[in-house]
């Protein structure tokens, strides 16, 4: 018996030991290493603002109920099957915001999800994208990030119940759901595509509100970009984005660049909710780059859109 005690409270140890080190934000980077930043190279902070409005970072992080949208002092609640997520501020504001980083804890955070102080974010920042970025195109977003007003204030803590309010165990959502990979130009595509698919997967990170996902959260691969449930939880869906008939089918691809730079359809309706924020921050962008996510959006395997179950 006594044996028996011994041998169940070593496993436990053994258990113990064993979640500690996978669910350890440096054990994270042993796994996957991070690329090398550029060393010596001159941010491009014009390419920054462009990769900015890409990401819609004014979307979340912008000061709730403010004209201007850069004052990106945080405080919005966002809701989700997990519980409320207050977003930070991320400003240039040295105490707290993000003003005392270095560019290295910024590519850190976007592709890895870890603080400067080594804990993990949770993944309702959508790192899972950013990693496609690469360290270049994030040193330029944070040199550019550095221009805007420093804003005084932090957002409350985040409201969850438990277990998701043990940050630790994000550790493990990491092993599944992060590669640690840049995205790769496809070399079979033309350069517009291949610069659409970077947007779309990378800064924009489209797929992270129009894709269902699963009981841990995680996008369901066979679903992205077929849209999904409110992610806040409300009543109404995401729509479906690829060139489906119950998405953007039939679509042109001036058509897409159009609802990317005015927010109006085909039908002669226009978005509202959420994507109107998004389509804010697409109306910066060049018209080549609009241009090339709407073809690389029509170029998607088409699904069927997600409906809600009656």
């Amino acid at each position: 018996m006594r044996k028996a005690l011994i041998g169940l409270a070593a496993l436990a140890i053994l258990g113990v030991l064993g979640f500690l080190a996978l669910t350890s934000p440096s054990a994270y980077r042993l796994i996957r290493p991070e690329p090398a930043a550029a060393a010596g190279r001159a941010p491009d902070v014009e390419n920054g603002r462009i990769l900015f409005f890409a990401g819609g970072c004014t979307s979340c992080h912008a000061v709730p109920n403010q004209a201007d949208k850069l004052r990106l002092g945080g405080g919005y609640a966002l809701k989700s099957p997990f519980g409320t997520f207050h977003v930070p501020n991320i400003s240039s504001h040295k105490q707290d915001g993000i003003g005392s980083w270095s560019a290295a804890d910024f590519v850190r955070a976007m592709r890895e999800g870890v603080s400067p102080d080594g804990r993990h974010y949770y993944p309702a920042f959508p790192y899972a994208s950013y990693q496609r970025m690469s360290p270049e195109d994030l040193g330029d977003l944070f040199a550019f990030m550095q221009t805007l007003p420093a804003v005084e204030g932090r957002a409350p803590g985040h409201d969850l119940p438990f277990p998701f309010n043990i940050r630790r165990g994000v550790g493990l959502w990491k092993l599944a759901f992060l590669d640690g990979q840049v995205f790769r130009p496809d070399p079979s595509k033309p350069a517009s595509w291949n610069r659409g698919a970077y947007l779309v997967n990378g800064p924009g990170h489209c797929a992270e509100c129009h894709s269902e996902r699963n009981f841990a959260g995680g996008i369901v691969e066979d679903r992205r970009f077929a849209g999904g449930p409110d992610p806040e939880g409300g009543r109404g869906t995401v729509p479906n984005i690829t060139p489906h008939q119950s998405g953007i089918g039939g679509w042109s691809p001036e058509e897409v660049a159009t609802l990317l730079k005015t927010g109006e359809t085909p039908n002669f309706d226009t978005v509202g909710g959420p994507m109107g924020a998004v389509v804010a921050n697409t109306a910066q962008l060049p018209d080549a780059d609009r241009q090339a996510m709407a073809e690389y959006l029509l170029s998607l395997p088409p699904r069927v859109g997600f409906k809600k179950p009656e």
